[in-house]
């Protein structure tokens, strides 16, 4: 080994060690008869780049998988990447149009063939970017959700599903994203208070002269597709109104007076107009009465000729013509302020039009019962606790997944229209063509007949097999590697995901396997800057994680972030939290050079004083083992972290090295410094999992080691006792 620098200089370590780690294929993993660890990772966009939630999320997992490597487990951490439709798509959809080429300008295959090429351009840099941190993923496993194993296994989990009755195809109303064009399932809108206006508008009562009732809405736009007025039964101020008719205003149009206890009569007026295209429940009365149902919206929230006035304008832009022009016709009674929740798209933050449209579903409700059950009686156990209380709501509330996106970029439908009606559902081509030719009995028919539906499934389809594609247990359930890694070990992901994600993939591992995707599910807390805000780009509160990493070294930054990072609690995040990391990187590095620049005397005897630390600190450091092992058991990682760090910096540097150390210009003697040497290899094996660079450098200087050997796959010590006597009486002295 060459001579330790003067100073710690992360940028010459790191490189070289994660190198090394790859050339002599340490993150590899092949099953054999060790206990397996393993842990595939929540995969990023496709073309999304690093930020501080998954240095968070990634510093984690590698800690977890490097410690059970060294607790003697065949660990395995599988990385890959998310296609991420609806994000990926609009991302090209905006670089051809810089190039002055529409989406509708192309064919299908022509687009797809530009993602792909953005794909493979930005594709990957994010799992070139984990690399920076240490992320010691084995690479040659490296997955993408629209590869073939991963695109053939999403085909034929969707035929599974239709053939066992529990994928549909019908006209439901949907959250329909304005701008990505797209439906969107109820998880992906999120609901912002807004101040809006409450509008009383009059509807005359037809054949009653001059007689009118008052209705409020905070949409006035969607009365050009009303086709009822709703009271409650029980309200004495409208009885009169029974079996009459209404006109609405400014579009003329006779509408019927219906009565359903469903109206809340002191809300607004007590009067409901209905608008059964272009809401939920009004959708709802709408089918219990037989309305008509009267579609205002084209895709792109611009009003369509059935609006029948204002066509082609703009959702918004009409809303204040219409009160202008309903002002003006003196049809206004009111117009008060009004708080209320407004549903945005999650991708593209388009406030979502609700909206009739014919799409395809998932029927949820019995696939989640195991699902449910493995997480009450902790089968699967959630880290922190708390967020069984969020995933219980969320499975008992659980609502058919609409799983049709209108997108080109992503696994496509695998149905066919026949030339005679009626639609076949098939893996692939040849095996549509086949059932085409059954179901219609004419042998004559070919793939030009057929119409493959145009829509995408929605990205989570694919994501909600991860852990069982990525071994291939979709089409092949008896390889030995799917025997051997599933279910998975840990799962270490973002709360937020709850629904989208995590619970899917439960559904999934029960629905396809008959068990759980993994064991133990930690949910990590939201990265905020130190004021408290969540960190955005959009904010400009996010540090560059790479240029942390420039400035600080990634073990200092691994250090920073897990220090703040209590299970399930957001991080304050501070710029200070890496330097403490950095000064820890160097504290370590000083104490090594002190330690390896004693003169050693094999045969002077060694003082007592010498003999008391040594007795001393094996006491301390034993108890600090069984302390971290049992707080890892627990999942409190940064509780951990910190009994190392202060069992380093207070207990090792602080005292045990002042005690022992020789006086100035004298040799130590060999037995304490063998001792000393000894700590230092256990100390470093501790903190490898937290900081794999500077304790791979240092453990390597530690002794001869032969090339390949690591402190990766070192054992990590163990302790089941320690003495509780040489603590109290070295503390007494």
């Amino acid at each position: 080994m060459s001579e330790l620098a003067t100073k710690y200089n992360p940028s010459e370590v790191e490189d070289k060690w994660y190198a090394y780690w790859m050339e002599h294929g340490l993150f590899h993993s092949e099953p054999d008869n060790r206990e397996p660890f393993c842990i595939v990772i929540p995969p990023p966009n496709v073309t999304g780049v690093l930020h501080m939630g998954h240095m968070l999320n990634n510093t984690i997992q590698d800690i977890l998988v490097r410690r059970a490597r060294m607790l003697g487990k065949n660990a395995l951490w599988v990385p890959g990447t998310d296609h991420a439709a609806i994000s990926t798509e609009a991302k090209v959809v905006a670089k051809l149009a810089q190039e002055g080429i529409k989406k509708t300008d192309l064919t299908r295959e022509e687009f797809l063939s530009h993602a792909w090429d953005w794909t493979h351009k930005y594709g990957g840099i994010i799992l070139q970017q984990l690399r920076k941190l240490g992320a010691s993923c084995d690479w040659e496993r490296t997955a993408f959700t629209m590869d073939e194993t991963r695109s053939k296994s999403v085909m034929r989990v969707f035929c599974d599903l239709y053939n066992r009755g529990l994928i549909y195809r019908g006209v439901r109303m949907v959250n329909w994203d304005p701008k990505a064009l797209t439906a969107l399932s109820d998880e992906e809108v999120i609901y912002k208070e807004e101040q809006s206006k409450l509008f009383y508008l009059k509807y005359m009562v037809e054949g009653e002269d001059g007689k009118y009732i008052v209705v409020a809405t905070t949409r006035p736009e969607t009365i050009l597709g009303d086709s009822a007025v709703c009271v409650n039964p029980n309200d004495e101020r409208y009885s009169w109104l029974k079996g009459k008719r209404v006109i609405v205003p400014m579009v003329g149009r006779s509408v019927p007076i219906i009565m359903d206890e469903y109206v809340e009569m002191e809300f607004g007026t007590g009067c409901l107009k209905v608008t059964p295209a272009h809401d939920v429940n009004d959708y709802m009365l709408g089918d219990k009465y037989g309305l008509e149902s009267i579609d205002i919206f084209n895709d792109n929230g611009t009003i369509s000729e059935a609006g029948g006035m204002y066509v082609g304008m703009d959702r918004f832009d009409v809303r204040k013509q219409i009160m202008k022009d309903l002002a003006n016709k003196g049809l206004v009674e009111k117009v008060e302020d009004y708080v209320n929740k407004v549903g945005h798209s999650e991708r593209t933050d388009a406030v979502i039009e609700p909206k009739l449209s014919m799409q395809w579903f998932v029927k949820m409700d019995g696939l989640a019962v195991p699902a449910l059950e493995a997480v009450e009686t902790d089968y699967i156990k959630f880290v922190p606790a708390k967020y069984k209380n969020t995933y219980r709501y969320w499975m008992t509330n659980i609502k058919d997944w609409c799983i049709s996106r209108q997108l080109w970029w992503g696994h496509q439908i695998p149905a066919w229209y026949l030339p005679t009606g009626g639609y076949v559902v098939a893996e692939n081509e040849e095996l549509a063509l086949a059932k085409a030719i059954e179901k219609t009995g004419n042998p004559e028919l070919t793939l030009n007949d057929l119409t493959r539906d145009p829509d995408c499934l929605d990205t989570w389809f694919s994501s909600w097999l991860w852990p069982i594609s990525l071994f291939n247990g979709i089409l092949d359930p008896d390889n030995e590697e799917f025997k051997y890694y599933y279910p998975t070990t840990d799962l270490v992901t973002g709360p937020d995901i709850i629904f989208f994600w995590v619970a899917r993939m439960i559904i999934a591992g029960y629905a396809f396997c008959g068990d759980k995707p993994f064991s133990n599910v930690y949910f990590t807390g939201i990265v905020r800057d130190k004021i408290g805000r969540k960190m955005s780009k959009s904010l400009g509160n996010s540090p560059d994680p790479l240029e942390l990493i420039d400035k600080f070294g990634a073990d200092g930054v691994r250090m920073g972030i897990m220090l703040a990072a209590p299970a399930g609690h957001d991080i304050m995040y501070d710029d200070s939290l890496c330097e403490q990391g950095r000064n820890f990187c160097n504290k370590i590095w000083n104490a090594f050079r002190l330690v390896k620049g004693w003169e050693v005397d094999p045969a002077k005897p060694q003082p007592e004083s010498s003999k008391r630390g040594i007795e001393w600190f094996e006491a301390e450091l034993r108890r600090t083992l069984i302390e971290v092992d049992d707080l890892m058991g627990k999942f409190r990682i940064s509780e951990a972290l910190m009994a190392v760090y202060k069992l380093f910096w207070d207990e090792f540097s602080s005292w045990y090295l002042e005690v022992i150390k020789p006086a100035y210009g004298s040799p130590i003697d060999g037995e304490t410094y063998n001792e000393t040497l000894r700590f230092f290899d256990t100390l470093l094996r501790l903190l490898h999992p937290f900081m794999p660079f500077i304790t791979e450098e240092l453990w390597q200087h530690l002794y001869d080691r032969k090339d390949g050997e690591s402190i990766m796959t070192a054992e990590l010590p163990k302790a089941d006792s320690f003495n509780e006597e040489a603590i109290s009486r070295f503390d007494h002295l």
